[in-house]
């Protein structure tokens, strides 16, 4: 095993030291390759070093302009530091240098969405959703997305596609229910409420939406 693959095995089995390590000596032995930045980059992207990250992904675009995964690097970097409008300009450019998978999609998606542009966000996120079918966090975050739009209905099936492959999902839950709240589907929404609220007890907006349903239930 190669010592790139090595590194990100340890860094999957959260050994970050020993991930260093073998980043270190990839960058040592290949200086102008940059693969070894990009992953010692990413390394210090998960341990929350955001700054020295921005350095290694920025090396690694200086080696090879086309470094698609230094770009989407630096997205996820300053997606952490909250600034969404460079994080996308970032995610853009990876997509533009010839990254086409779900993961950059939904980050552009989710960049928007915390703009507060949640139509922009629509087609980068319904896009993400139907590359992974199966992923419950591009499902929700289109699902939540198409309810601040306004398109209540197709929210709803994809806040119940989430349900169905994780029922367990609190907000899910809760989304749906204030969607059955506004349709006067008050009962339906009362049992999302309370399933949000078993599954995550402190949960306070469905706490909120619980009361609410109750007391529109008791003065019908």
């Amino acid at each position: 095993m190669d010592k790139n693959r090595q590194g990100i095995q340890f860094m999957q089995e959260q050994r970050y030291e020993d991930a260093a390590k073998m980043f270190n000596d990839v960058i040592e032995e290949e200086p102008e390759n940059p693969v070894g930045y990009i992953n010692f980059g990413n390394l210090l992207l998960r341990i929350e070093q955001y700054e020295k990250a921005e350095r290694f992904f920025n090396k690694a675009i200086s080696l090879d302009d086309n470094a698609v995964s230094a770009y989407y690097g630096l997205g996820n970097v300053y997606f952490e530091l909250e600034n969404f409008d460079r994080a996308r300009t970032y995610f853009m450019k990876a997509m533009e240098k010839g990254m086409n998978d779900g993961d950059v999609y939904y980050m552009i998606g989710l960049s928007l969405q915390k703009q507060g542009q949640s139509r922009f966000a629509l087609p980068y996120l319904q896009r993400a959703a139907e590359l992974n079918e199966q992923d419950v966090d591009y499902l929700f975050q289109y699902g939540l997305s198409l309810a601040q739009c306004n398109q209540l209905e197709e929210a709803a099936v994809y806040f119940n596609k989430v349900l169905s492959i994780q029922p367990d999902h609190a907000d899910a839950h809760y989304n749906y229910g204030l969607i059955e709240f506004f349709w006067e589907h008050h009962a339906e929404a009362l049992a999302h409420f309370e399933k949000a609220i078993e599954i995550q007890p402190d949960h306070l907006l469905a706490l909120k939406g619980k009361q609410t349903a109750e007391e529109t239930m008791k003065n019908k």
